[in-house]
């Protein structure tokens, strides 16, 4: 497990890095999920490997997380990894970090069964609770810090260009 001075000392490798030469910040990440029967994918990007599927009651054999799952799981682990990480880096101690996402939607909407109908979701919220000796004032700072430079927050929270392609028999 990494300690709190090599996550520090790595992020700040990291920061002289970039500043020397910003386009190295500049990446694409590729995720792969292919189909492989009934609703079950199998999830893959470089060594990683996951898999998600639906319940029996949409129709899945309920093998493994959701697809919803797995995007609240998204956001959950990278606010504790950010909780974490600017901890380490602004030298707050925590102790314990546990995120909890609650995400509101009306199933309905991935039914289609009416255009006014979201098919993802309404509202989503997380609790961020931090065990910690830290005074009130470092752990505002922490929070507020991981908050602006949450990737998560920033996919969960801000419209942005989506793009869909389609291939059909290899075209």
């Amino acid at each position: 497990m990494a300690s709190s001075a090599s996550i520090r000392e790595i992020a700040e490798r990291n920061i002289q890095l970039l500043a020397l030469k910003p386009t190295r910040g500049l990446r694409t990440g590729t995720t792969r999920a292919r189909l492989t029967g009934g609703l079950r994918c199998e999830i893959e990007e470089g060594p990683w490997r996951l898999a998600a599927d639906m319940p029996a009651k949409a129709g899945g054999d309920d093998t493994a997380p959701t697809p919803g799952v797995l995007g609240r799981g998204a956001l959950a682990s990278c606010l504790a990894i950010g909780v974490a990480s600017w901890a380490a880096r602004l030298d707050v101690a925590i102790e314990g970090v546990e995120v909890e996402v609650q995400a509101d939607f009306d199933a309905r909407g991935e039914l289609g069964m009416g255009d006014h109908i979201p098919a993802g979701y309404s509202e989503v919220r997380y609790l961020i609770a931090i065990d910690s000796p830290a005074s009130p004032d470092a752990i505002a700072g922490l929070l507020e810090q991981v908050q602006s430079c949450s990737p998560y927050i920033d996919v969960f929270g801000r419209a942005m260009p989506l793009r869909g392609a389609v291939r059909v028999n290899g075209r």
